[in-house]
């Protein structure tokens, strides 16, 4: 990773969520200041105690088997470089003021609903009009770089099902493709949306240099700092609570969120990462039932209630009437993908978790929290 410079401001928006903290508390503990957006002043202390929880917690021991450092940081804690800033990304009023002095940027702030809105708009206008905004105030107040979090969802979906061979960064879903959800063409848009952006700003002669970079991550795992985490957790929840009788035949790839946060500050810093993409996944990716079964190895008696047969895809697509979570993960039934992260190992050095080690910190943090029972 590039060398840090620790007098700089970083200006991560959507603190509060399960991603966004980790960013907060990966640039704290690597020494930068950060001043952390929050759609309502009442939140500040929520994210506090979020990062609390997350630096106490033995998640900034870095758990690869190599020379990289994929922990949280090297420093203590010190919530005096933390200020917050109340914006929200349907309006334009606060960003101005939120970005000023900032040397960097990381929008993390995005939508991911537990169902289908009711209108895809409903999703494609927050994220993309959200992200234009944080760009025109970035680029206004003469920002170096931008990093936004955009997703697996913009590079490997609409594809056919028999595609072959691994997704990279150099492609893009099809927003036309079979089974494209809205999330997948909010995310999609936004990404292209930012792009186009920032290269028209710097080829309009008007001074612009502002520099973009992109982290792509797959489902996010790993310890949650509380009782508010990304809805891919709750996949883990519905195994080990015994929700899910059965395992859905479909395939995730995962990543943990501590290494998709190391990402984000190494496409922040690192000179090689302007103008570039970065899927953060740990391969391979693994079945419902190859995730359950691997908690039910690593777990013992926690995770006694985690089914071991698969759910037949018929069953599935009733209970997808009924429940919306469900019905999310209709298109993907019987897609199995291979997903390259390559170019962020062989780029900036990136070295992620094992999967399983994702899927464990995961169960044992909802359990810490007391979200799932301990048996």
């Amino acid at each position: 990773m590039a060398n840090k410079e620790q007098d700089d401001l970083v200006l991560v928006t959507g603190a509060s969520g399960f991603l966004g903290a980790y960013c907060v508390l990966k640039c704290l503990l690597s020494g930068y200041r950060v001043r952390a957006t929050i759609r309502s002043a009442q939140k500040a202390d929520h994210v506090r105690e979020m990062l609390k929880a997350g630096s106490s917690s033995n998640n900034n021991n870095n758990n690869n088997n190599n020379n990289n450092n994929n922990g949280l940081g090297d420093e203590s804690l010190n919530l005096d470089n933390l200020t917050f800033a109340v914006a929200d990304l349907l309006h334009d009023d606060d960003w101005p003021q939120a970005v000023q002095g900032c040397r960097y940027v990381l929008h993390v702030a995005s939508p991911f609903p537990p169902g289908a809105p009711k209108h895809e708009d409903d999703l494609i206008l927050p994220a993309r009009e959200g992200t234009l905004r944080v760009l025109r105030a970035a680029r206004d107040a003469h920002v170096k770089r931008v990093v936004v979090t955009s997703s697996f969802a913009a590079v490997g979906y609409g594809f056919p099902k028999n595609h072959h061979g691994p997704f990279t960064e150099d492609m893009w879903t099809d927003i036309n493709g079979p089974g494209v959800s809205a999330y997948q063409k909010s995310k999609t848009l936004a990404e292209r949306a930012a792009w186009d952006f920032v290269n028209s700003s710097n080829n309009q002669g008007g001074g612009s240099s502002l520099e973009l970079a992109v982290v792509n991550p797959v489902g996010i795992f790993g310890p949650v700092l509380g009782s508010d985490f990304a809805t891919s957790i709750m996949l883990v929840q519905r195994l080990l609570n015994g929700s899910l009788p059965a395992c859905p035949q479909m395939q995730l790839g995962i990543v943990d969120v501590r290494d998709v946060a190391d990402l984000h500050l190494r496409a922040m810093t690192d000179p090689k990462a302007k103008g570039e993409r970065f899927i953060a996944v740990s391969p391979p990716g693994m079945t419902v039932q190859q995730m359950s079964l691997a908690l039910r190895e690593r777990m013992g008696s926690a995770a006694k209630h985690a089914p071991t047969r698969t759910l037949p895809n018929l069953v599935l697509r009733l209970i997808a009437f009924f429940d919306p979570a469900v019905a999310l993960v209709i298109p993907e039934l019987g897609k199995f993908k291979e997903i390259s992260n390559d170019k962020a190992m062989t780029v900036l050095g990136w070295r992620p978790r094992p999967p399983v080690d994702a899927l464990v910190a995961t169960g044992e943090s909802l359990i810490k929290f007391g979200i799932i029972k301990s048996a």
